[in-house]
């Protein structure tokens, strides 16, 4: 039943259903009238299974073109020592998934500055407040439409985050993430 629950939830991500793995884990129990509810870990293993299983070679293709994207942003956010994370890193990435992109800047503004003088379309300016591994995590999420269709997330955090170990919420592993050498 673990397992039915984990599938259902990850088709209501793929689908977009829902957005969050906390949500769509419940609604799927709901669905199945089920009681246990599985890992954030086992949906995400359902949900890359499901990506492949709809999408094929057309998701390793989508997957190099995002990393050049990502490689391009950050090489002019060069000066705010910016980190790949999230799908795109992982190499998880399906339809649907953004580029996310970690900065270090004291002043998102810079960040900011930067990209409009790039001419990208900024979609939207979140101030984000979350507790993690090491207490409060205050960070500015700029949401970027890119030329090509794809979707970017560039999370600014505190210069004093670089190097702080963060583990990932849905894998449970620390975020490491690829610079721009790498």
């Amino acid at each position: 039943m673990r397992r039915r629950v984990a599938r259902e939830a990850a088709i209501l991500l793929y689908t977009s259903q829902e957005k969050e793995f906390k949500q769509a884990k419940k609604r799927a129990a709901e669905i199945l009238g089920a009681r246990v509810l599985p890992s954030n870990l086992e949906v995400a293993e359902e949900l890359d299974r499901i990506a492949d299983e709809f999408e094929g070679l057309e998701r390793q293709e989508r997957l190099v073109q995002m990393r050049r994207e990502a490689l391009k942003l950050m090489e002019f956010l060069e000066r705010f020592n910016p980190r790949l994370i999230g799908s795109v890193w992982r190499g998880t990435a399906r339809r649907n998934s953004d580029i996310d992109i970690e900065v270090f800047s004291a002043d998102p503004e810079e960040v900011l500055e930067e990209i409009r003088r790039r001419n990208l379309e900024v979609v939207e300016v979140e101030r984000v407040t979350a507790s993690g591994n090491h207490g409060v995590d205050e960070s500015t999420h700029i949401y970027l439409a890119l030329e090509s269709g794809v979707k970017a997330e560039i999370i600014v955090r505190s210069p004093e985050k670089i190097g702080e170990e963060r583990l990932c919420e849905i894998y449970g592993d620390p975020v490491r993430g690829l610079g721009i050498k790498e």
